[in-house]
């Protein structure tokens, strides 16, 4: 509890308002100055007529400073050109001239990134400016073409159909809950053996459809208006992080367990989740310093993605801390298996390991894949690979902690190199 307060707080505070496919804001010329140019937003387009539209609210002020907006199609090297190379790069050029305007975008063969800047008459200017400093209120609208050709669609190509994926994942949310919740509640009920990590699983599950719920109620009112509601984009990724926190806590202070418990259980003892001192410091170690960089993420991107592309330094330390957890983990069941005879206990640590292996790796793996696809493919992969790998390493661990057939023989056969009941009564009442 203490450790989603701290993750709660601290995810208040770092979220700011997301970039959105309406964006508003003002127009500054001390930044555009500062800056070389004021930084507005980003879309990937596709096909024909795509459109950009912008409102404005003091057009007077705007034709005095010469406004107008760059739009870029490539930005390497942009940081490299000087003020001037930088205004008379831009591929289109809109003159800030009118309360409103629309301007259609050029045929994209392929779909591609468009950066969208201010610029002025003081942008790249040298000498001081004379007491500028008012600036313009704005509102642009980014639309590609829909399924008619129609520019009505708010989603950016990297976006594109993570809407209907979505819902079709909260159906199947819905299908499964429906088929599966009475005997998980039964089982919940029963107590036994795998009674503390079905409620971990159940629990982490939850948040994972909890998520899923929120980024489509997110998605549904951004397909409508481009802005969305950031509320439910904020609570979707507090959701998975602390889905991700909970999942790490468990799998981590199981494995510690077993092996830290080897040589110093008794054959009488009943089977328990062992929270040893060292067992323990390890497991919140781990969670300190994934809570941690998660935090440190969002600070970084503030636009509402439970997976990002990790290109900021949090993001690949995320990756590197979980490619170290599964080394670890690896180490640990490697020779927890090696020592051990049994095969039907064999086959329960490498199903244990299979599935703690695709909840922490499929991420790392997924974004470093990703680099052989297209710009506006990489987040829809990202995202639905992680989203279904987790699912999947969730069923793997349901399956592996439900199975009367193979964890409770498991359990009967030895009380040394399990360490999961919370039972403290006799081994027979099982």
């Amino acid at each position: 509890m203490y450790s989603f307060s701290v993750i709660l707080i601290a995810f208040t505070h770092s979220v700011c308002p997301a970039v959105g496919k309406t964006v508003s804001g003002v127009f500054r010329s001390d930044t555009a100055r500062d800056n070389n140019g004021q930084y507005i937003t980003r879309f990937l387009y596709h096909g024909e007529n795509g459109l950009m539209a912008y409102r404005l609210e003091n057009v007077p002020l705007a034709v005095q400073k010469e406004a107008r907006l760059l739009l870029f199609q490539g930005m390497e090297g942009f940081d490299n050109l000087s003020c001037l190379d930088r205004v008379s790069a831009a591929r289109l050029t809109i003159t800030l001239s009118s309360e409103e305007h629309n301007e259609t975008i050029p045929r994209q063969v392929s779909p591609q990134a468009w950066h969208v800047m201010y610029a002025d008459r003081y942008t790249c200017q040298e000498e001081e400016m004379d007491g500028v400093t008012e600036g313009v209120g704005f509102q642009l609208t980014m639309l590609n073409p829909d399924s008619a050709g129609n520019p009505l669609d708010h989603f950016s190509a990297e976006e594109a159909g993570l809407h209907s994926f979505y819902f079709m994942l909260i159906l199947a949310y819905f299908v499964a809950c429906c088929i599966y919740i009475q005997p998980l509640w039964q089982a919940l009920n029963k107590g036994g053996p795998m009674h503390t990590v079905l409620k971990v699983l159940s629990t982490a599950l939850l948040l994972q459809g909890l998520s899923v719920l929120f980024n489509y109620i997110h998605m549904a009112r951004y397909a409508r208006d481009g802005v969305g509601t950031p509320l439910m984009g904020s609570l979707a990724e507090l959701c998975d992080m602390v889905a991700q926190v909970q999942m790490l806590y468990m799998l981590l202070s199981l494995c510690m367990g077993w092996t830290l418990s080897r040589g110093r259980k008794s054959q009488s003892k009943p089977l328990q989740w062992d929270s040893s001192p060292a067992s323990t410091a390890l497991a919140l170690g781990g969670v300190v310093t994934q809570g941690a960089l998660l935090i440190w993420e969002q600070f970084e991107d503030t636009e509402h993605h439970s997976y990002h592309a990790h290109r900021s330094l949090a993001g690949l330390l995320l990756m590197a801390l979980r490619v170290a957890l599964t080394l670890v983990l690896a180490s640990v069941l490697y020779q927890i298996i090696s020592a051990e005879r049994s095969t039907l206990k064999r086959d329960f640590y490498l199903s244990f390991a299979k599935g703690s292996f695709l909840w922490f790796l499929c991420h790392p793996v997924l974004v470093f894949l990703s680099v052989i696809f297209n710009e506006h493919q990489k987040e829809k992969i990202i995202t639905i690979g992680v989203i279904l790998c987790q699912s999947i390493s969730v069923v793997i661990l349901y399956r592996l902690f439900l199975s009367r057939s193979l964890y409770w023989e498991v359990s009967s056969l030895s009380s040394v190199t399990l360490p999961l009941t919370m039972s403290r009564g006799p081994r027979n009442r099982y």
